[in-house]
């Protein structure tokens, strides 16, 4: 059973409609006991980084997701903010993040010819991970943000270009993020999260 967590933030329903079509059980979890049955957990995420960490503090749910993630290793997957919210800390804000990675969010460069926010399709380059089944190479995902992770950091697993490069999807055991929206991305992101699916049921 894949947790899709509700806690005001994030288009959860567009989450759901696709693992509906795919058939894949599932549940808009808002309170504790609807995280513990998951074998998986989507953490949605928009609009701002200290936000984001006020509405998850408020829920309820923070300290179920610390267990679940870091001691009983449940597999999750961060979207959007929901993957920055995993680092230590944001340049968008002042609120402590996560703290499940090792790194701090970054705003991108202001630099003529590339707006904020990065907004569109980019291709992205990928390392070799179960998440990434069946995609063609070089595939296209839709991206709107201002922050992000630098390409250097080690648990990156797929890179992006736009001003610089970008470390757009990370993988660190049972702790997966994307930045790029797959609920947006037509087929390939329709196949992310049909493999993440396949890797929180194995």
């Amino acid at each position: 059973m894949i947790a899709i967590v509700d806690y005001g933030l994030g288009n959860i329903r567009a989450f759901g409609n696709i693992y509906n079509r795919l058939n894949i059980p599932f549940v808009y979890a808002s309170t504790t006991d609807a995280l513990k049955s998951a074998s998986g957990i989507i953490l949605p995420g928009v609009g701002s980084f200290d936000y984001a960490m006020q509405k998850l503090d408020e829920s309820g749910l923070r300290d179920t997701l610390d267990d679940l993630v870091l001691n009983k290793k449940v597999p999750i997957i961060g979207i959007c903010v929901g993957m920055q919210m995993m680092a230590k800390r944001s340049d968008e804000g002042s609120a402590d993040g996560l703290a499940w990675l090792d790194t701090t969010v970054k705003k991108f460069a202001l630099k003529e010819n590339y707006p904020l926010p990065h907004m569109g399709w980019n291709q992205l380059s990928l390392l070799d991970n179960p998440i990434f089944k069946d995609l063609e190479e070089n595939p296209e995902f839709y991206f709107l943000h201002s922050y992000h992770f630098g390409s250097d950091y080690k648990h990156v697993i797929a890179t992006a270009e736009y001003v610089n490069s970008i470390g757009c999807i990370i993988n660190k055991g049972n702790i997966f993020g994307i930045q790029c929206h797959p609920e947006k991305s037509h087929q390939a992101g329709i196949t992310i999260l049909k493999n993440f699916a396949e890797v929180a049921n194995a």
